[in-house]
C-alpha cells in the first residue's frame, strides 16, 4: 500500500532513488542538493537500501564513478547543482557518448558570480547539448514519480541516454509537501531490474571503448545520439501512460496543459513556476479571459510536434523563462519559437525573464504577462 508522509523535495529525490534500487550512489555535497545523498547514507547505514555509496573528490568524479558503474552494469545514481554541474561539464559529455544511463537530480541554483544559493534555471540549460534527457518538476511528488521514470526512458533499448530530473532549490527541494510514497512492489512491476545487457565492460570479452575514430566514423556516433533523442519522445510518452495507469498519477508525455480548451493565449512554464502558473491562469478566468497554462515536463528531446499541435489553435504564446542566453533571450522562448517556425498560421509568441536568482515570481506578475499577450492579439 503507498504511504503518506510530508517531505521536502530532496527526501522525495532520495526515496524515489531507494524505491529504484539503485546500486551505486556517487556523493559529492552541494546547496540546495546536499540533504538528498544524506537521506540516501541513511538508507544504506540503516540496511534500508542494498547499495555501494562513494564518497568522492568532487561533482567530476561523481560523474566518473557513475559512467564506470554504469558501464560494469549497474542501475547509479548521482545530484549536483549549480557550480557543481558545471564541474560535471565534460563528463555528461563522455555518459551521454557511451549511451549509459546515468540518472541525475540537478537541484537548480543560479550560478556565480556573484554568489546565489537561490534558484534559476541557467545550470541546467547550460547543460542543453550534452545529449542529456531533460526533466522538469514542478512540485514534489513530480521529483519522486519523474525520477523513476526517467530511469524506466533511460534504460530502454531504444534510447540507452543519461538523465537529469530537474527541479527548483529551495523552493522546492527545501519546501515539504505531501507525499504519496509507492511500495516497493508496485515500483517493481513499473520498473524492472537493470539489464545487464546495457554494460559495456565484460572481465570474460575485453574490449575499448570511447577511442579515436576518423571524421567518417564520428559524426556517425553522433547521428546515433540524435536518433535516440528522437525515440525518447515516444518513449517518454509511453513511460507517461504506464505510470498513470499503474499509480493513479496522470503524466501527459512532456507537455501538460491546464484549462486549455478553447482558449486564445497560454503561459509556457518550466518548473515551479507551473504552479504558480496555474493560479494566475484561475484569476484570470473570472474575469472570462480565455487563457491557460502549458507546463513542459522535459526540455530535452524538445517537445516539438506537441507545441505544434497547441500552436494550431493557440493565438498567443506567453513564455516565462528562469534563463537567460545572454546576447538574445529566454532559451526556452527561442526553441518555442524555432518549433512553431513551419506552421502556415503562426500564433504570436511573448518572451518574458522572471525569478532569476531566486526572484519571486508572484501571481500578478504572470497574469500581467498574460495581458499583455491579450494586448497583442488585439494591436494585431
Amino acid at each position: 500500500m503507498p504511504q503518506k508522509l510530508v517531505a521536502n523535495g530532496n527526501y522525495a529525490a532520495a526515496y524515489a532513488v531507494k524505491l529504484a534500487r539503485v546500486r551505486v550512489i556517487a556523493a559529492y555535497p552541494i546547496t540546495p542538493q546536499t540533504a538528498v545523498v544524506e537521506k540516501i547514507s541513511e538508507f544504506i547505514a540503516n540496511g534500508q537500501m542494498n547499495a555501494e555509496y562513494i564518497k568522492v573528490e568532487s561533482e567530476h568524479s561523481a560523474m566518473s564513478a557513475c559512467i564506470g558503474a554504469s558501464a560494469a552494469g549497474v542501475r547509479t545514481f548521482t545530484a549536483t547543482s549549480s557550480q557543481g554541474l558545471l564541474y560535471m561539464h565534460e563528463m555528461l559529455h563522455w555518459a551521454s557518448g557511451s549511451r549509459l544511463p546515468i540518472v541525475m537530480a540537478q537541484v537548480n541554483r543560479a550560478i556565480a558570480p556573484p554568489w546565489s544559493i537561490w534558484v534559476d534555471h541557467n545550470d541546467s540549460i547550460s547543460q542543453r547539448d550534452t545529449g542529456w534527457i531533460q526533466f522538469y518538476c514542478e512540485n514534489n511528488q513530480d521529483i519522486l514519480d519523474t525520477l523513476l521514470q526517467a530511469y524506466k526512458v533511460a534504460e530502454d533499448p531504444r534510447v540507452l541516454l543519461p538523465a537529469m530530473v530537474c527541479y527548483d532549490g529551495f523552493e522546492l527541494s527545501h519546501t515539504a509537501m505531501p507525499l504519496e510514497l509507492p511500495d516497493h512492489r508496485t515500483v517493481d512491476a513499473f520498473l524492472k531490474p537493470y539489464n545487464t545487457e546495457h554494460a559495456l565492460i565484460d572481465l570474460e570479452k575485453p574490449t575499448t571503448h570511447g577511442n579515436l575514430v576518423s571524421p567518417e566514423l564520428y559524426m556517425e556516433f553522433r547521428l546515433l545520439i540524435q536518433k535516440a533523442m528522437e525515440n525518447a519522445r515516444l518513449v517518454i510518452s509511453e513511460t507517461a501512460s504506464e505510470f498513470s495507469k499503474q499509480f493513479g498519477r496522470d503524466y501527459e508525455s512532456q507537455v501538460q496543459c491546464y484549462k486549455c480548451r478553447d482558449i486564445d493565449v497560454a503561459i509556457v512554464s518550466m518548473g515551479a513556476i507551473s504552479s504558480e502558473a496555474k493560479e494566475a491562469v484561475d484569476r484570470l478566468r473570472k474575469e472570462k479571459l480565455p487563457v491557460g497554462a502549458v507546463k513542459l515536463r522535459v526540455f530535452r528531446p524538445f517537445p516539438v510536434e506537441a507545441l505544434q499541435e497547441l500552436g494550431k489553435r493557440v493565438k498567443a504564446f506567453v513564455v516565462i523563462d528562469r534563463d537567460i542566453s545572454f546576447g538574445m533571450e529566454g532559451a526556452l522562448f527561442t526553441e518555442l519559437k524555432s518549433a512553431l517556425f513551419h506552421l502556415e498560421e503562426k500564433p504570436l509568441v511573448l518572451g518574458f525573464i522572471a525569478g532569476l536568482g531566486g526572484r519571486d515570481i508572484r501571481i500578478r506578475d504572470l497574469t500581467r504577462s498574460a495581458r499583455k499577450g491579450f494586448d497583442a492579439l488585439k494591436k494585431g
